[in-house]
């Protein structure tokens, strides 16, 4: 009984929190401003703390009711997420998964992937989201997807980075270029037009940053778009340079052809990945899809090139790189 009174305080105390006033927190939940009242003044008293200080018309938290806001969410996500795991451990794989990924990966990993997890468990369900990495980053935090498959950022105490492969981002230009099969320099790169991603996506930070460096001015976008992958005759036809992966260019799957301006200098090593909430549940479909992706990649490259790819990128960051990307 005492139990189910503390647990009751606690989400009362929520709404208050949530709303910024006693009135209208006892109109949502159906309660007396002094029963809502009553309440939180036992709270306070278990606690030792005022958790709410007056604020013109309605009240706002203290330090110690921000401090016990976040551990009520905490109680919240953990019981929801409780009965979300208890429920699936009957159903077996089955369900939704939502999955984000990088336009590569969705070209080379999630074809083979899907087919795997639709042979074991036809009863699940793939949602899959193609974007760039800025955007799925910011999707999965907000809970709107489960699983993102593509480059790995910083290291990040709420996310999971679980590395896969690396990969090379290069500079790419039509066949009939003026550029095309020359070792072409930063300065004959600065003087033509760009198709990009937006100035958020890490790949053209990192490429505007190398121009910097060499006292260049930044590429100049004259096309921006969320998937350069998707738009290669777009590429092609307007003359235009752009960064890409070159996975994408090897596999010849390109019409009009695209090909690399090979720079050393503007070739930005990174490495892909499959990335998850720390603080999350991961359903039964979900972590098997995640195996499924990591033994797809172990038997085409072995599992040494893992290892030797986490090598490259340290020292690829070393030299001034960047693990970060579309």
């Amino acid at each position: 009984m005492v139990m189910n009174l503390q647990v009751r305080d606690l989400m009362y105390f929520a709404k208050v929190a949530e709303l910024g006033h006693l009135g209208r927190a006892a109109e949502a939940l159906h309660v007396t401003q002094p029963a809502l009242s009553k309440c939180i003044d036992r709270l306070e008293q278990n606690y030792g703390a005022a958790l709410f200080e007056r604020s013109g018309r309605g009240i706002r938290l203290t330090d110690a009711g921000r401090l016990l806001q976040e551990r009520v969410r905490l109680v919240e996500r953990t019981l929801d997420e409780t009965q979300r795991e208890i429920a699936t451990l009957g159903a077996g794989l089955s369900g939704l998964v939502k999955v984000g990924a990088a336009a590569t990966i969705a070209e080379f990993i999630m074809p083979t992937a899907c087919r795997v997890l639709h042979e074991e468990a036809p009863a699940v369900v793939v949602e899959l989201q193609i974007g760039m990495n800025d955007v799925l980053q910011d999707a999965l935090r907000k809970r709107q997807l489960d699983v993102v498959i593509g480059p790995l950022g910083r290291h990040d105490d709420a996310l999971v980075q679980i590395p896969i492969l690396a990969d090379d981002v290069v500079v790419a230009a039509s066949a009939t270029h003026p550029l095309a099969g020359k070792r072409a320099t930063l300065e004959a790169m600065s003087a033509c037009g760009w198709v990009l991603p937006a100035q958020s996506v890490a790949t053209r930070q990192w490429l505007e940053a190398v121009f910097a460096a060499h006292g260049l001015p930044a590429p100049r976008a004259a096309v921006m778009t969320s998937s350069i992958a998707a738009v290669p005759r777009l590429i092609a036809e307007t003359g235009l340079l752009s960064f890409i992966s070159r996975r994408n260019l090897e596999a010849g799957r390109f019409t009009p052809a695209l090909v690399e301006l090979p720079n050393p200098v503007t070739t930005m090593t990174r490495e892909f990945g499959v990335v998850h909430r720390n603080d999350d549940y991961l359903s039964p479909a979900a972590r098997r899809l995640i195996e499924i992706v990591r033994a797809q990649h172990d038997e085409v490259t072995g599992t040494t090139e893992t290892a030797a790819a986490k090598g490259r990128v340290k020292a690829g960051a070393a030299g001034g790189r960047a693990n970060r990307g579309r």
